[in-house]
């Protein structure tokens, strides 16, 4: 009972996350992870999570597009392979499709709804009332964490066996197709994280991380902890984060120098 109480609040700070996007318990590396440690299978989580990350790099919200739902689908998806259903990480990563863009029409939807409450607010807003305003604002937020709480109840009341035997019944050409698409998904993710790196200044530590994982035994944490220093050297030795050369004040002490950092300029001056 404890455990499931951990796994709904887990799913219901998700999706609040989802909105708030402040602690980042909507990123599946998280959510997923989470749940592992809440059902006792924090190594399935991780698995699941870090796999469904790659693929959920691709997703984002552009202008009134929204992007398919990574909370739903890093819960449901971790409950359903770390808990009693036991699902194999590869089906749980096959499904988290078709969940991801169930969430997604759940949180238009929600989102509709949220509109409405807005307009609710701004009477209360006019009134001068801001009790209400609070209330309507806590409210929403409150519906975008069911969004995500009230399926995973269902999916645990149903419980694992017909979870299990509804995932068997489903076509394996159908799980195979999902977990290639996925597979694409992931390669557009790397793609978006290296179009942010294209810059002359960073493509040398993309390189020799390359070049480190190829001809070393460096584990992910030695390498991680290798990229964080490189990155603290670089800040610290670079003249454009130093008040020096193209970046810095070029020498002048006044504030209004060209290509000067205004927040460099103001800690220098401190």
């Amino acid at each position: 009972m404890i455990s499931v109480f951990f796994v709904v609040l887990i799913a219901f700070l998700a999706g609040v996350e989802g909105i708030l996007d402040e602690f980042e318990f909507h990123q599946p590396i998280i959510a997923a992870t989470l749940i592992g440690l809440a059902t006792g299978h924090v190594m399935e989580g991780v698995v699941l999570g870090g796999t469904l990350q790659l693929i959920a790099l691709g997703w984002m919200n552009v202008g009134a597009a929204i992007a398919p739902d990574a909370a739903l689908a890093s819960v449901v998806s971790a409950y359903l392979v770390c808990g009693p259903a036991h699902v194999d990480p590869k089906t749980g990563i096959a499904i988290a499709i078709p969940l991801a863009v169930a969430g997604q029409v759940l949180t238009i939807l929600v989102r509709m709804l949220t509109t409405t409450l807005a307009h609710v607010a701004d009477g209360y807003a006019e009134k001068g009332n801001i009790r209400g305003v609070e209330t309507v604002h806590i409210g929403a937020i409150v519906l975008q964490g069911l969004r995500i709480a009230i399926p995973m109840v269902v999916v645990i009341l149903v419980g694992a066996d017909p979870v299990r035997h509804a995932l068997a019944a489903i076509p394996e050409v159908i799980t195979g197709g999902l977990a290639v698409a996925g597979g694409f998904i992931v390669v557009v993710g790397y793609a978006m994280v290296i179009n942010m790196m294209a810059t002359p200044d960073l493509w040398p530590f993309f390189f020799l991380g390359f070049a480190l994982s190829a001809v070393t035994e460096i584990n992910l944490i030695a390498m991680g902890i290798i990229g964080l220093v490189l990155a603290l050297v670089y800040l610290q030795l670079s003249p454009k984060f130093n008040g020096g050369g193209d970046g810095g004040n070029g020498g002048n002490s006044g504030s209004g120098s060209a290509g000067g950092d205004p927040i460099d300029e103001i800690l220098n001056n401190y």
